[in-house]
C-alpha cells in the first residue's frame, strides 16, 4: 500500500525541496498559502531540468 504523494512533487524533485515544501504546508495564517505557491513557483523552475527521482517502492 502506498501513501499518497501531493501533486507538488511531481515539480518539485529534490528531497530537500519536498522536506521545505512539507514545513510550508503544514503553516497556517494568512500568508502561507501565498508562501506556499511562491516556493513552489520558484523550485518548479530550478527543478525542471532534473530527472524524477524514483519512487520509494521501485527500488528493487
Amino acid at each position: 500500500m502506498r501513501s499518497r504523494q501531493p501533486g507538488a512533487y511531481r515539480w518539485i524533485k529534490t528531497d530537500c525541496g519536498r522536506a521545505k515544501y512539507d514545513q510550508l504546508a503544514a503553516r497556517t495564517g494568512p500568508w502561507a498559502p501565498l508562501r506556499l505557491a511562491w516556493f513552489v513557483a520558484i523550485a518548479a523552475l530550478r527543478d525542471w531540468r532534473l530527472e524524477q527521482p524514483p519512487e520509494p517502492g521501485d527500488m528493487p
